[in-house]
């Protein structure tokens, strides 16, 4: 395919005139002299050139998306629709609250799902993504410290977290003490012990965890936290694997990111938009970013009375369409989150319970929404697992997160979401005991993957450390 620049045939797009050229309100300093070396094509050739550019990309419309950690769910077009109403595109964030009555009123009603969904007492919905929302939240709890004049230093990190996770706190400030996982992928509770001490302000827990992977011991853990004078934060990245079966407050946690891009059905494809609002306990709720929205009985409005709130974390109030988005959602699903829930892992179980044995399952547990293979039985006969994510693509089908989390060797986390049929795992299924046979077979032929994709292989290591950005004629 060419590049927009070598299809450039000398058509002009727009056409001017010398309006611009004898504008006498711009001053001629300001006015661009010479060619400045765009493409010149017509207005119906630029917009072929970027739909054949698009008819080459990957998405959900398309294909299959196992992606562990990055929930390519069910995302329902009608909240494109919602969220793209007037009365909330055109809404200036500057008006004041009696102008802004309806978008209030729904970020209330939002703040007050979420408190019903996961137990908590209290919800800012500022942070715009879920490492926003970490920070926001180990802000919290650093504040909550120094009020109480308690000098803590160390948040201690499972290995089975997700790697947002210590840098959050490490931008707070605090030492990251890493906490082992057990034979059976938990946190191991004596590791645990032996580095609980009176600095320790917190943990920082994603349950499930990134093997997919329920904490069983969550219980001794809060006990021991909270015994210990600390305080648990909950990673919710992984939260649409319990909904309405438990939540964050049951398990004794004190502060909950929730990425409503993920659970909460906004796609997220490329980097964004997402929202991470924080939920917090009744003794946190006045450390949370302000404002929050309250309602008085008559009138929704931006409460900034809060006495030891640690500020403004987000111009406004993050991304806003993504809050739309996730209410029409959860008005839309109900009692049917705790469906989606249980099909999410039914869905995970029965892909594992088909690939374990063709593939290394490390952990062979009880999984929730997603679950980690190795390809170290695929390596040893001349494939990684970068080669099987490759081979996939030119099944059709979007490789998975690979690499990842890091205990694992050469992992491959798979999610296939609650949203796909039976067919669509089978396929799935078929395609990778395919691979294996393949990799049995001819190697050579799977490294060399993908066959059939726009863009055949490339060296990654290459490519990012030494990009080709520039243009030349």
């Amino acid at each position: 395919m060419k590049t927009i620049f070598e299809k450039s045939n000398g058509v002009d797009g727009i056409l001017l005139g010398n309006c611009v050229k004898s504008c006498e309100c711009i001053s001629s300093k300001y006015l661009r002299q010479g060619n400045i070396g765009l493409p010149q094509l017509s207005e119906l050739e630029v917009m072929r050139h970027y739909k054949e550019l698009s008819d080459r990309n990957f998405c959900i419309e398309k294909g299959f998306y196992p992606l562990g950690s990055c929930t390519m769910k069910y995302n329902p077009k009608v909240n494109e629709l919602l969220a793209s109403l007037e009365g909330f595109t055109n809404l200036h964030p500057l008006l004041n609250d009696d102008d802004s009555q309806g978008a209030l009123e729904l970020m209330y009603r939002l703040q007050e799902a979420l408190k019903t969904i996961t137990g908590m007492q209290a919800v800012s919905l500022q942070p715009c993504a879920g490492a926003h929302g970490e920070l926001s939240g180990m802000m919290v709890i650093k504040k909550y410290f120094e009020v109480k004049n308690e000098k803590r230093t160390k948040v201690l990190v499972p290995d089975s977290a997700h790697g947002t996770n210590p840098a959050s706190a490490k931008m707070c400030g605090f030492e990251i003490i890493q906490i082992k996982s057990n034979e059976r992928g938990q946190v191991d509770i004596e590791n645990l012990k032996t580095n609980l001490d009176n600095n320790v302000a917190a943990i920082m827990m994603t349950n499930p965890n990134t093997l997919g992977l329920f904490e069983e011991n969550v219980l001794e853990i809060s006990k021991l936290m909270h015994d210990n004078g600390s305080l648990l934060y909950y990673d919710g990245a992984n939260f649409n694997a319990v909904m309405g079966y438990t939540n964050p407050y049951i398990m004794g946690f004190d502060v909950v990111h929730l990425n409503l891009h993920k659970t909460f059905a906004t796609p997220h494809g490329g980097g964004g938009p997402g929202a991470g609002p924080i939920c917090v306990t009744e003794e946190l709720k006045e450390y949370l970013p302000s404002p929050v929205i309250d309602f008085d009985g008559e009138k929704y409005y931006r409460n900034y009375n809060l006495k030891h709130s640690i500020g403004k974390v987000k111009a406004f109030f993050g991304n806003f369409g993504v809050l739309v988005k996730a209410y029409a959602y959860i008005l839309m699903m109900g009692n049917n989150l705790k469906k989606a829930s249980a099909d999410a892992v039914l869905n995970a179980n029965y892909i594992k319970e088909k690939l374990k044995g063709t593939y290394l399952l490390p952990y062979d547990e009880p999984c929730m929404h997603e679950f980690v293979l190795s390809g170290d039985w695929q390596k040893e006969m001349g494939v990684n697992t970068i080669g099987i994510a490759k081979r996939l693509m030119d099944y059709g089908i979007h490789p998975p997160t690979v690499y990842f989390p890091l205990i694992v060797h050469e992992a491959i986390m798979i999610e296939p979401t609650e949203s796909e049929s039976k067919a669509v795992l089978d396929n799935f299924i078929d395609v990778m005991l395919k691979i294996a046979d393949e990799i049995k077979e001819n190697p050579d032929f799977v490294m060399e993957s993908p066959h059939t994709a726009p863009v055949k292989r490339v060296d990654e290591t290459l490519a990012a450390r030494h990009p080709d950005l520039k243009y030349n004629e």
